[in-house]
């Protein structure tokens, strides 16, 4: 029987609860925690929490407890005590930087050392990879598997987990049919869907390229704000569309088109970022209040895609090194950088300075 779900389908599950506000169970051996995220934490659960136990702890990454002037004692996470009187308007607080600036006192905020991390660890990614806020909630257990089972949540072994959440995770392709398109009536999209259940990629294919040649590509992550609604804060959408005129008037091209918005964090945590914008942060210090890192994207995902697709060289139409180096490190040679500039106005100009200066995107 193979009824019982493998070890991507409970994650997707974890996924879910999370978002929801339903605790899961991280385990490694006889050692475990409860964990919550800290933005769908709700009064009730959180009594729920201070009644099992006193010694929870609220996980944040190091780049928000650089924020907070928390100590990182783990490195890559800091684990910040909860105070006696904690109500959830104190945990969104630590979670969520909006109010920083109005509030910027939160402590003094203590951190926890010594003991192990890696369920604190797990967590975070769990909750980054929902496109949550990077905070949970995590209260040790002594008996996890049993408390699990009694309580119907879902439990996590984190040796079985650690390695999956890093590996590049299996595409597969759906379907692909012709698709006319304003650029060339001769177009077909490409669906590929990951083997752990989340969203899905496209492949928009111009023409018929030659697959033992270099195909002109561009690595494209979604922007439903620029892709879509035409905003001035960014370049995606003159790139996207520069992209396949391009493609559309050599007659070959290759579009992949990611689901990994804004940069990875997607478009809730996006729209967080543009609010500190207002607040006079850039793009990067945005990303870092939040407690994001600069770009959480995988652009492996485009490398396997092309592969499907029967590429391995391209003409990379692209401002930045990083998606070049991971083509190069994937096994796509890049034979070409084809550069990219459009879109910039007053009102992203800012923020493409920033992209070159911290992002080292190319001129």
């Amino acid at each position: 029987m193979s009824l019982f779900p493998d070890i991507a389908e409970l994650l997707a599950r974890a996924r879910a609860d999370l978002r929801m506000g339903v605790p899961v169970v991280l385990a490694s051996g006889d050692r475990g925690v409860l964990a919550l995220a800290a933005e769908t934490l709700g009064p009730d659960r959180l009594a729920d929490l201070r009644a099992l136990g006193n010694d929870a702890c609220i996980a944040i990454t190091a780049r928000r407890a650089e924020t907070l002037k928390a100590r990182p004692y783990d490195g890559d996470l800091a684990r910040i005590q909860l105070p006696d009187d904690v109500d959830p308007g104190w945990i969104r607080a630590i979670a969520d930087p909006a109010d920083d600036l109005k509030s910027p006192m939160k402590g003094p905020l203590i951190s926890q050392r010594g003991g192990p991390a890696d369920l604190h660890r797990l967590a975070l990614s769990l909750v980054k990879s929902a496109r949550l806020l990077p905070a949970a909630l995590i209260l040790p257990l002594p008996r996890p598997q049993d408390f699990a089972a009694q309580n119907g949540l879902t439990l996590i072994d984190e040796t079985r987990a650690a390695p999956y959440l890093t590996r590049r995770n299996p595409l597969h392709p759906v379907v692909s049919a012709r698709l006319p398109m304003e650029v060339s009536t001769n177009g077909r999209l490409h669906v590929f869907r990951p083997e752990d259940g989340g969203e899905e990629h496209y492949a928009v294919e111009i023409g018929r390229p030659d697959r033992a040649k270099p195909v002109l590509a561009r690595l494209h992550s979604a922007c439903f704000t620029g892709d879509l609604l035409g905003s001035l804060k960014c370049d995606c959408g003159p790139q996207l569309r520069a992209a396949l005129a391009q493609m559309g008037d050599e007659g070959a091209g290759v579009l992949l088109y990611l689901n990994q918005e804004g940069r990875g964090i997607g478009l809730a945590n996006k729209m967080r970022a543009y609010s500190l914008q207002d607040q006079g942060f850039d793009t990067v210090e945005a990303n870092h209040r939040l407690g994001f890192e600069d770009d959480e994207r995988d652009f492996r995902i485009g490398a396997d895609i092309l592969k499907s697709l029967g590429f391995l060289s391209v003409r990379l139409l692209t401002n930045n090194p990083a998606k070049i180096a991971m083509m190069e490190k994937t096994g796509i040679t890049v034979t070409e950088r084809v550069p990219l500039h459009v879109g910039e106005g007053k009102h992203n100009r800012a923020y493409l300075e920033t992209k070159r200066q911290k992002s080292g995107h190319l001129k």
